[in-house]
């Protein structure tokens, strides 16, 4: 009964939060069943406690008991519990500090400052600047924190070093209302005497080119600048502050272009040694220009930043008559090249990266007009060189490698894999290989993308936070990772890009950029059914899965206003029809470039959307005590439903579209009148499930519910064999043709190993790998059955002749994990493992439900 972690709101690392009063979560060793209650113990600098006693069972985001944390305030919290009815208290945990960032604007007192060296109309892509200066600590360093943000990305480094590993900071946000900061602790870096410190500084997400057609460029501004406040706390308890000025200088650096589509060009013979250390001379550098940057944009992060979480070596190396060197590292993946060379000076190396081959080399179209090439010039070194990019990333599993000086060595090449840095709560494995390779692509997918904005791919001209693309996921992500506070940033962007537009439309991707879209769409940000439910259904997930009702609070008016919108934009008769819409996006049937004709009506979907969004802020608005609108809402999707049904049911079984995604969202979104409408559509659904062969035909908005619509209506050996399907197009089929992420289109790659010839022919895109959400609950057979996991539905279906399935979940309450077999008598047995202070439901087939505490259970049937 003793807590083992300790959490401050969604952080992993609660250094410069901004949060005053961060909510508590907890978890603990032990079976007990029930906590009665908790003790929370603070202790802040001076080493004065305060010791706040609860009678609750909740563990998960409990209020903050004490005073409100200001700015720079650090504290230590401890925590022991009461439970089943015992008298005493279990002991208690460790420490764990919590240290608040700047929570004011007041509190940033250096202004932000541009390199002189930074030529606006350069080149493009443009180069990065290295910008430095020294200052002098007077006494030895208690603690130091640094400061940082940037319009663009930054590296920092004190005396030599760098500060941090994070990667592209500050990452993407609507920097116009939000700019994120983070904060370090660089107490180890410092030392009495002369300090110096460095940034290199590139044009990222802020000035570079981003999206479709090679890209736009200068979309928030046309320089580039950095903001560092550096913090020292002496050993004699005196404070100092050092940071951006008029007195830094700036420099152009070695890399000479940098685009995080294009790719980046280093030339080392510019490197300047020791130029981020004491005695540095840049006299001969130019000097900064204060920078416009407005602090009351500035956040504290929410999540974890990009980091470099794995590295793998080329499983194969061709050599080509033409010199080139062909790398397959066996994964598609989201990083960058890690280099080691060795040459004369002046000698470059270029590096090119391509998610699949086609006929022999590396097959770039798909990547229209982000050339993903990397180029590194040699300095000489006698005892060679490394090398790796700083400001870009691309999307690979192959890499060729031109102009490679002497010998080549597999060895001496290695990719990095970037994404942000979440941590992994969900994991599945069962007898079927290929269903397991498919589930492994879905986690791939998951890390490529979600790189700081959850995109829709990683690797082309694009890169979007597409709003469609991740409401369909984010059942998935929040099992497979800890993205609560990834989503959270980036919800609250979605929210300023909201308010910014001139009718309050949800935005089909945000951060919200102008963009030429390379197919039709109407001018303005029109309402765009699937996609702005985002609104609505990212927020409703988040709750459902983290247990966290002050994200419905904080999201409350944005998901209102879209239920509004739509109820505006669809008039009386509820019926959403008329204007252009995604729909049932590359469903099998649309055309290579016409990826929104879907086979489904698109004000079909768009008016089961419109039912369902509504239905869900009506159940937020009752959860929030917002009795009136929580009618209101109840009222509006009732009277959607009833139109529904008039416009697009003629018959039981029959819709006036029969095609897979009209039945599974009428079923899915409960639309349908009565049971003998649901089963009837139910069975209309499996026939046209057989009749094609068990192959799927549903696009984004379809697929994520057709497997639920059949087997929570009594066809599950049908869910099961589209599931496991091998023909195009089919889930495994992309696993058949090698895939090992998920692809945007059913056949990115034709059966003839060609690939598809549209301009949406991403290998890398989670959407259709939202089937993994149904894969953890029916396959595995995990579930959550209350918010937060608090209670769990432990509901295997065995199917497909998959003999045994694993699942593992790590919940708010702690690890959750399901095995089933299927003995050789044909019994099935079930172990679950039930974390602390939860209980699960256990539904097994032919058997009456059972409750389960918490412990380890078996049971056969």
């Amino acid at each position: 009964m003793k807590v083992t972690r300790l959490r401050f709101e969604h952080h992993h690392e609660p250094l410069g939060i901004g949060e005053p009063r961060p909510r508590l979560s907890w978890t603990a060793t032990g079976t007990f069943r029930h906590q009665d209650a908790y003790e929370i113990e603070t202790r802040d600098a001076h080493g004065t406690t305060r010791t706040h006693t609860v009678h609750s069972a909740d563990s998960v985001l409990v209020p903050w008991p004490d005073t409100a944390l200001t700015s720079r305030e650090r504290r230590e919290v401890r925590v022991r519990l009461w439970a089943d009815g015992n008298p005493g208290p279990g002991p208690w945990s460790a420490w764990h500090p919590v240290e608040a960032g700047l929570l004011e604007p007041a509190d940033w007192t250096c202004p932000a400052v541009s390199p002189d060296s930074d030529d606006p109309a350069a080149a493009d892509p443009r180069p990065a600047h290295l910008l430095r200066t020294e200052f002098h600590l007077t006494a030895p360093v208690a603690s130091a924190r640094l400061r940082t943000t940037a319009l663009g990305v930054h590296e920092v480094e004190i005396n030599g070093h760098r500060t941090d590993d994070d990667v592209l900071a500050p990452g993407w946000t609507s920097y116009r209302d939000r700019l994120r900061h983070r904060t370090h602790d660089v107490t180890h870096l410092l030392h009495p005497g002369t300090n110096a410190i460095g940034a290199h500084l590139a044009d990222g997400w802020y000035r570079g080119r981003l999206a479709f057609n090679g890209g736009i460029r200068d979309i928030y501004g046309d320089r580039t600048a950095l903001l560092a406040q550096l913090e020292v706390r002496y050993t004699d308890g005196t404070t100092a502050t050092f940071g951006t000025g008029p007195h830094w200088r700036s420099a152009p650096g070695p890399v000479t272009a940098a685009c995080l589509l294009v790719g980046e060009t280093h030339d080392a013979r510019l490197e300047r040694n020791g130029w981020s250390e004491p005695g540095f001379d840049d006299s001969d550098w130019d000097g900064v220009r204060e920078a416009a940057l407005d602090t009351a944009t500035l956040v504290a992060p929410t999540g974890p930043p990009v980091r470099r979480t794995e590295e793998r070596a080329p499983v194969e190396t061709r050599h080509r008559p033409d010199g080139t060197v062909l790398l397959d590292f066996g994964q598609n993946l989201v990083g960058r090249l890690r280099i080691r060379v060795r040459g004369e000076a002046g000698h470059t190396v270029t590096l090119r990266h391509a998610e699949v081959l086609e006929d022999g080399d590396l097959c770039t179209r798909p990547l229209r007009g982000a050339t993903a090439t990397d180029r590194y010039t040699l300095r000489g070194a006698p005892g060679g060189e490394q090398w790796e990019p700083r400001f870009t990333y691309h999307g690979f599993r192959y890499a060729e490698l031109s102009h490679w000086p002497g010998e080549f060595d597999p060895a001496d090449v290695t990719a990095v894999v970037l994404h942000t840095d979440m941590e992994r709560t969900g994991w599945f494995e069962c007898s079927d290989p290929a269903l397991d390779r498919l589930h492994e692509n879905v986690v791939w997918s998951m890390r490529g993308n979600f790189l700081d904005v959850p995109t829709d791919c990683p690797q082309r001209d694009e890169r979007l936070g597409w709003t469609g693309d991740l409401q369909v996921f984010a059942p998935t992500a929040s099992y497979l990772h800890d993205c609560a506070g990834m989503l959270t940033s980036w919800l609250r962007d979605l929210s300023a890009d909201t308010a910014r537009d001139a009718g309050r439309v949800t935005p089909i991707f945000s951060p919200q950029i102008p963009v030429i879209v390379p197919f039709p769409v109407p001018e303005g940000n029109q309402p765009m059914a699937g996609w702005g439910d985002a609104a609505v259904i990212v927020p409703w997930t988040l709750y459902q899965r983290y247990g966290d009702l002050d994200i419905l609070r904080r999201q409350y008016d944005d998901m209102r206003r879209w239920v509004e919108t739509v109820h505006e934009t669809a008039g009386p008769d509820h019926l959403w029809t008329g204007e252009f819409q995604f729909g049932d996006w590359l469903d099998p049937t649309a055309p290579p470039d016409a990826a929104w004709q879907s086979s489904t009506p698109n004000a079909l979907v768009a008016t089961a959307y419109s039912a369902h969004s509504t239905a869900l802020v009506a159940e937020t608005a009752a959860l929030l005590g917002r009795t009136d609108d929580a009618e209101h809402f109840r009222t509006l999707a009732a009277d959607i439903r009833t139109a529904f049904v008039r416009a697009f049911v003629t018959a039981p079984g029959r819709l006036t579209a029969d095609t897979q995604t009209a039945h599974a969202l009428a079923l899915r979104f409960g639309l349908l009148p009565d049971e003998q409408h649901r089963t009837a559509s139910a069975d209309r659904l499996a026939q046209l499930v057989k009749e094609s062969g068990h192959t799927i035909a549903t696009g984004f908005l379809g697929t994520p519910v057709v497997c639920d619509a059949l087997s929570e209506h009594g066809h599950l050996d049908t869910a099961y064999r589209l599931l496991l399907q091998r023909r195009p197009p089919s889930w495994l089929y992309q696993v058949e043709m090698g895939a090992t992420t998920t692809w945007e289109r059913w056949d990115s790659m034709l059966p003839d190993g060609t690939v598809n010839p549209g301009e949406m022919t991403s290998f890398n895109h989670y959407a259709l790998g939202a089937v993994a959400d149904w894969i953890h609950r029916t396959v595995g057979g995990l579930a959550p059955g209350a918010p937060g996991y608090r209670t769990l539905v432990i509901r295997p279906r065995p199917g497909g002749g998959i003999t045994w399935a694993r699942t593992a979940h790590t919940t708010p309450y702690g690890r959750a994990e399901v095995h089933w077999r299927q003995e050789d008598d044909g019994h099935l047995v079930v172990e679950t493992q039930i974390p602390p202070a939860t209980t699960a439901i256990l539904e097994l087939p032919g058997a009456e439900a059972l409750h389960l505490g918490p412990g380890h259970h078996v049971h056969r049937t």
